[in-house]
């Protein structure tokens, strides 16, 4: 029989072109999606820069299959992220997401508006660090997801793993980054910041604190993946 590696996309064209075909079949974003991602592009929001809709179904999924009620989003861009999210809350779910820009933060706002879920997301701005530093909620929150500037992972991490309930989830995105982080030749910020992050969860797992793995991705993202991650 033919060896199925033979034919493996080798391209981010090929790569986005599977995944597409893949979800054609899985997922129907309507209207009020494409609305959103069009409205934050002609916002001036960077186009490359929201989950796919393959990993904003996931993150719908996930929350659905874990009962999750109160979500942290570190990152929020134009809520096209939260918006899934919170798709998949219940009555009485909550969602609060953290953004640096109010210029972002504000095309966000009308997004989740309009998507209907104005009184179910809180946006908060402000550097996500500080912020985070300064939230001391009654309740834990169930799922914590952070997807933000990337050298200050651990510090974002540092902070989840206090505001989220025992047992909960810390999902990382963007941590593989086309497979470049393992290469020491590569010291940009951003990948310095994530290998830090996997030292710090090293001494994490050492600890008995959190179990993780990370799950690689293709796609319209390229080579990438992220980190599941759960507090002990």
């Amino acid at each position: 029989p033919m060896d199925p590696r033979a034919n493996v996309p080798s391209s981010i064209v090929e790569w986005t072109e599977a995944e597409k075909y893949q979800n054609s079949f899985l997922i129907h974003e309507e209207d009020t999606l494409e609305f959103i991602l069009e409205n934050s592009v002609n916002h001036g929001l960077p186009a490359h820069m929201p989950v796919s809709a393959g990993e904003g179904k996931f993150l719908n999924l996930l929350i659905k299959c874990l009962g999750v009620k109160r979500v942290l989003e570190v990152g929020t861009l134009g809520g096209y992220s939260a918006i899934w999210m919170a798709r998949a809350l219940p009555d009485d779910g909550q969602l609060v997401t953290l953004e640096l820009s109010e210029t972002y933060a504000e095309v966000a706002r009308e997004n989740i508006a309009r998507a209907g879920f104005k009184d179910k997301c809180q946006v908060i701005v402000g550097p996500a660090d500080e912020t985070m530093s300064n939230l001391k909620p009654d309740v834990p929150f169930d799922m914590i997801f952070i997807d933000a500037d990337k050298k200050s992972y651990p510090k974002y991490f540092r902070e989840a793993k206090r505001l989220v309930k025992k047992g909960g989830v810390i999902i990382v995105d963007n941590v593989i980054r086309y497979g470049n982080v393992h290469d020491k030749s590569v010291n940009d910020e951003n990948t310095v910041g994530i290998r830090k992050l996997l030292a710090d969860l090293k001494e994490d797992s050492r600890k008995g604190e959190i179990e993780a793995t990370t799950i690689p991705t293709v796609g319209e993202k390229g080579f990438d993946g992220f980190l599941y991650a759960i507090r002990k």
